[in-house]
């Protein structure tokens, strides 16, 4: 898009492209936790936008719209790199929450439902729907799982170099297969939020759309899904190793 003169037109540019910017703001926000503003990632966003205007060259092959949105979220991870993405507390509550898990698949051969993880963490079922939504921004792989002061959690047991490449190890074989066999084991309503988001990257607002529940339900539910994950592949990590 130039102008007269041949020059880029910015200003048609970051109009035409401020949606992409909240499209990937909206779907980035559900992986952080509460206290992180969207507007601070749109605001981010933008300046993201505006940089890969500046930079972009047609002579290097990509398309402006994906290489505008890779500079977006890389400005969005910039910005955010500043702040913690979860509490220590609610960190430590939703390993709670994987131990319940994988106690309970070995107990009942099957997934728990929620009414009987919050029965065996003592705590209604409310109160444990609040500790999911409280939880938003959990994710499957933290920096800490590699490298924790306090917890020697399951990915530290399968590095075969505590010096090598964290992306390196995900990679591995082990890891992929854990990883597809516990998505696999979803329950189906997980298994279907999952692929809205992660696979048609829908927001967690248009999943409650099409799910039929709210967007805080949602949030909740991809919480929980994550901890599911997490308690599988630790379970059958630790399994290999013995």
């Amino acid at each position: 898009m130039y102008k007269a003169s041949g020059m880029i037109d910015q200003e048609a540019l970051l109009k035409e492209h401020a949606p992409l910017v909240r499209r990937i703001a909206h779907h980035m926000v559900a992986k952080l936790p509460p206290s992180v503003e969207i507007d601070d990632l749109i605001q981010a966003g933008m300046i993201g936008l505006l940089d890969a205007i500046n930079r972009y060259e047609e002579e290097q092959g990509a398309q402006f719209t994906t290489y505008a949105a890779q500079r977006i979220r890389g400005a969005m991870l910039d910005e955010l790199r500043e702040n913690d993405w979860l509490p220590r507390g609610q960190r430590k509550n939703m390993r709670r929450v994987e131990d319940a898990i994988s106690t309970l698949q070995q107990k009942l051969s099957r997934s728990p439902r929620e009414t009987e993880l919050a029965e065996h963490l003592g705590v209604g079922l409310s109160e444990f729907q609040q500790l999911l939504q409280d939880a938003r921004g959990y994710q499957l792989i933290h920096f800490e799982d590699f490298h924790g002061e306090d917890d020697d959690h399951f990915l530290d047991r399968n590095l075969s170099d505590p010096n090598g490449d964290p992306l390196a190890s995900l990679l591995n074989d082990d890891l992929r297969n854990n990883l597809i066999y516990a998505i696999i084991n979803l329950p189906d309503r997980e298994k279907i939020l999952m692929g809205l988001y992660y696979e048609q990257e829908l927001n967690l607002r248009e999943i409650g759309d099409v799910m039929g529940v709210s967007e805080s339900r949602v949030c909740q539910l991809h919480s929980q899904a994550i901890a599911r994950l997490r308690a599988t592949m630790r379970e059958r990590l630790w399994t290999s190793l013995d």
